[in-house]
């Protein structure tokens, strides 16, 4: 009777574990957000940010912007109603959130790295980057 009440027990053990329902000790979730698009996408894209956080406080997050995706990341940047992004951005970067901005991107389009938010890291490589996040095993998405 023992036995199958360990094997039960087990059993149930792996039925939790597989249903994906964090346990107390497990690590944090890892996310990479890439961002490539200009500003009109990064509204929805902070909410998205914010959405993840409010559901899962502990889960690590990286944007990394390239292309056109920098623009948001620009000191005075604003949406399309006018809107700035920095008190957004200062908001999410209490929460843990970093921000990652392509070097490449400010030198083929010749932007100051001083026109970058402080709140946001400048990396050599935005491409590299989102590679080396993934090789730590941080999940990709592309809102």
């Amino acid at each position: 009777m023992q036995s199958i009440v360990r094997r039960m027990a087990a059993a149930a053990a792996l039925a939790f574990a597989a249903s994906g329902v964090a346990m107390a000790g497990d690590p944090p979730i890892r996310v990479v957000y890439h961002i490539n698009e200009g500003v009109q996408k990064a509204p929805a894209v902070l909410r998205n940010i914010a959405n993840e956080l409010d559901a899962e406080p502990n889960t690590k997050i990286v944007v990394v912007a390239h292309g056109m995706g920098i623009d948001f990341l620009l000191k005075d940047a604003k949406d399309p109603k006018g809107n700035a992004f920095t008190p957004e951005i200062e908001t999410l970067g209490m929460r843990g959130v970093e921000f990652r901005v392509c070097n490449n991107t400010l030198e083929s389009r010749h932007i100051d790295k001083s026109r970058v938010v402080p709140d946001a890291k400048i990396v050599p490589s935005g491409v590299a980057e989102i590679a080396k996040l993934e090789s730590q095993g941080y999940v990709y998405l592309k809102p």
